[in-house]
């Protein structure tokens, strides 16, 4: 096999779970093969360079052989090779790390137990309840 479709590729090699999701990541404009916008039906052949954004990375594959069936999880190396550069990676370490807390599509807006949760995750763990005004004065006198 020379060619393979772009969803039935990414789904073979497990890039994503399902083909549905694949071909609906190439319609909302997520999938791009050596730099051109890539249609589901669009077919990649060995030496292509496959980017799929997943906010906030974008994935780089090489395709190494085209398929179309699904293989195992130890078989992936053999079929694609991950060229992602790493500041793509540091950007989601980054994202992780960082102090905002993504909320699902449509929950609305946080309760009140929500927001309680939130002000507590994301505050400071050091605050000024403390009295550092020591009476060292008194001690030296006491000698």
């Amino acid at each position: 096999m020379s060619e393979a479709r772009i969803d039935k590729w990414m789904w073979a090699v497990r890039i994503f779970k399902t083909r549905t999701i694949a071909a609906e990541a190439c319609k909302k404009g997520r999938v791009n093969i050596n730099g051109a916008q890539a249609k589901a039906a669009r077919t990649v052949k060995a030496g292509d360079i496959i980017q799929v954004r997943k906010p906030p990375v974008t994935y780089s594959f090489k395709v190494l052989q085209p398929i179309e069936k699904r293989v195992g999880a130890k078989l992936v190396p053999e079929v694609m090779e991950n060229v992602t550069t790493p500041d793509q990676y540091e950007l989601l370490e980054m994202s992780r790390i960082s102090g905002f807390v993504n909320r699902a599509k449509g929950t609305g807006r946080p309760t009140k137990k929500d927001r309680r949760e939130l002000e507590e995750f994301t505050a400071p763990e050091f605050t000024d309840d403390f009295d550092f005004d020591f009476d060292f004065d008194d001690e030296d006198e006491e000698i």
